[in-house]
């Protein structure tokens, strides 16, 4: 067995603790793995371009970044924070709730891209968040609006997360019937879907609990 292609591996330790670029210290440990294995260049490559012709949905990514970061040198989290400020009953708790409620039900239909941490937690919902925070406050301190912040992407994680696996056609459930199915019990991704819901409510009534909690710590002072 033919253990040199596991270099790559040591390679890209080492130049993530040196705080190489992590772009090229995966692409290098990647050509150097392919031509240790035996491979020529040309034949790394074209395995680099059919990877990611496969997936180009994924360079998607590189559009829409540029777009919010025009939207936010033009100003969209100042109009955010600005539609929440005129909203005297929004607080913390009940803005973050109503994500979580919206990211959810989303992600149970399966559009579980339509929001997340880069297109919407950062641009709009945290500083929306932030001014509901200074609504309540007065003026927010840093480790305050951190923690505002901290709860934002919290509660995106946890909606998607538990919202996505009600829609019966997405990655985790088939991972799960498959990991089941293994062990023996064979059950149909609409059956796992059921029972994910039960998880999902768990869920929302825990985090909303938190953030109901947030609101009453702010509404104290932050104390």
């Amino acid at each position: 067995m033919n253990y040199w292609p596991l270099l790559g591996i040591l390679l890209v330790v080492l130049g993530f603790a040196l705080r190489m670029n992590p772009m090229l210290v995966v692409t290098g440990s990647a050509i150097i793995t392919g031509l240790l294995g035996g491979m020529d260049l040309v034949k790394v490559i074209t395995t680099f371009g059919k990877a990611f012709n496969d997936n180009r949905i994924i360079a998607i990514v590189w559009i829409v970044l540029p777009v919010i970061g025009l939207l936010e040198r033009y100003g969209l989290q100042q109009q955010a924070a600005r539609v929440i400020r005129s909203i005297k009953a929004a607080t913390v708790g009940r803005l973050l709730l109503l994500y979580m409620l919206v990211r959810q039900a989303t992600a149970a239909m399966g559009l579980t891209t339509v929001a997340g941490q880069a297109q919407t937690v950062r641009p709009l919902v945290a500083p929306m968040a932030l001014a509901a925070a200074e609504q309540q406050l007065g003026e927010v301190d840093e480790p305050t609006a951190e923690k505002v912040k901290a709860y934002s992407a919290a509660t995106d994680n946890v909606g998607l997360f538990f919202g996505e696996d009600i829609f019966i056609a997405i990655g985790s459930i088939v991972l799960i019937q498959q990991t089941l199915a293994t062990y023996g019990y064979n059950l149909s991704p609409l059956h796992l879907a059921l029972w994910a819901i039960p998880s999902a409510v768990a869920a929302f009534l825990i985090h909303g609990t938190r953030l109901m909690l947030l609101d009453r710590k702010l509404k104290l002072g932050g104390k």
